[in-house]
């Protein structure tokens, strides 16, 4: 299979219609329907299934999604790391790329900044501040050379890591709630509040899963949104200071707890990713 392929399945696949994965191409419809139906014969099995109404995926085809993005993703990686490889043959020493979640482990990020800052051979580190769940894909892609992920909410597999922090979860509430009077709680109260269903947070493709909860899309928004009643959260102890004064939060007992790690990848030869790590596990 040729990357043009992929990536020409991957959008109809995740917009399930021809005609919008054919304008996010920049191509014509037809041309794009004759590259799917080629792909399809090339494997011997249907990969989508058309009526005049829907695009829905088969079982092969979820299959081949899933493999899609990781092979695209690698691709994409190779060239951007060779690139950077590149730079340092010539002398000219890059910056170190680093993705976090927007709003997660401040406190930590702060001090591993100014901890590999205090290095000799300190290279710039360029910070990209991510939406739930991006670090991770940006690591596997190569827009970053280093990530904070937090388990178990982020996949760890293909990569290095050295855990950080781990940390008990919090309910955050809106202020006044009856709950926050509570000295701790348990999961099954927090996520069955009627008043407060949980949030739904964008999956790869940008789309919500159904459910009652209001659409979330940062942190900024998620707390608005609790202030003023919508929904509630689940999370690490170490949100407490970004809180705002009405927003409450109390710990959870039975919340599994989170664990923050510096991840990389395992071919790495950067020097600067190396002295990331290892400022990173000191302090």
């Amino acid at each position: 299979m040729e990357t043009r392929e992929l990536r020409y399945f991957v959008a109809v696949a995740e917009e399930l219609h021809f005609g919008r994965a054919a304008q996010r191409l920049g191509m014509a419809q037809p041309p794009l329907s004759r590259a799917i139906h080629q792909l399809e014969r090339r494997l011997g099995t249907a990969l989508l299934e058309r009526t005049s109404r829907t695009v829905t995926l088969t079982g092969a085809g979820a299959v081949l999604l899933l493999e899609a993005r990781a092979a695209l993703d690698a691709v994409e990686a190779a060239e951007r790391r060779t690139r950077r490889a590149a730079l340092a043959e010539a002398g000219q020493q890059p910056g170190v790329v680093l993705a976090t979640k927007a709003g997660a482990s401040s406190e930590l990020l702060a001090k591993l900044l100014d901890a590999y800052a205090a290095e000799p051979d300190a290279a710039t580190v360029d910070l990209l501040l991510c939406g739930i769940g991006e670090q991770e894909r940006m690591l596997r892609d190569g827009r970053a050379d280093v990530a904070l992920l937090h388990l178990p909410f982020d996949v760890t597999a293909g990569f290095d890591t050295e855990q950080l922090r781990t940390e008990e979860q919090v309910a955050v509430l809106p202020a006044g709630h009856p709950l926050t009077i509570r000295a701790d709680l348990r999961m099954a109260e927090v996520t069955a509040l009627p008043d407060l269903p949980m949030p739904r947070w964008p999956g790869r493709d940008g789309t919500y899963p159904d459910g009652p909860g209001p659409q979330a899309r940062d942190h900024t928004q998620l707390f608005q949104l609790i202030a003023l009643g919508r929904t509630c959260w689940i999370a690490p102890e170490s949100c407490r200071a970004q809180l705002r004064e009405d927003l409450a939060a109390v710990p959870v007992l039975d919340a599994p707890t989170v664990t923050t790690v510096i991840a990389w990848p395992p071919h790495s030869r950067s020097r600067a990713v190396a002295g990331l790590v290892r400022a990173a596990t000191r302090i």
